[in-house]
């Protein structure tokens, strides 16, 4: 599987971004599907995840509430809707792919990752 992020930007603190994830090949309806981000000096962090037929999300809770995950299998996409966005959401953020069984939130339990795109919260 190929992962391709694209969405990300500079934005201003309360505002809104639509991070998308695009993946190829015919097996993306099976992965649990995931975000991460990675901040300088950081370790990369838990977002938000979505099992593979998207009946079960679950957010880290410093997005709880701002995000809200979601995917298309029919168009192999998975999204990220950010609102309410603060300073220190500022950083690189990844979609991933997970075979396991149910949704899980450590980035060693990932099997494909994208490139990354950066987002910016600043004024």
């Amino acid at each position: 599987v190929q992962l391709v992020e694209s969405g990300g930007g500079l934005v201003l603190p309360g505002g809104s971004l639509r991070l998308s994830c695009a993946a190829s090949g015919s097996t993306f309806s099976r992965y649990n599907m995931g975000w991460f981000r990675q901040a300088p000096g950081k370790e990369r962090e838990f977002v938000a995840v979505i099992s593979w037929g998207g009946s079960t999300t679950v957010y880290a809770d410093s997005v709880k509430g701002r995000f809200t995950i979601s995917r298309d299998n029919a168009k192999n996409t998975v999204c990220l809707q950010m609102n309410s966005l603060k300073p220190e959401d500022t950083a690189v953020y990844y979609c991933a792919a997970d075979k396991g069984w149910y949704p899980r939130g450590r980035p060693t339990e990932y099997d494909y990752w994208g490139q990354g795109t950066q987002v910016t919260v600043s004024s």
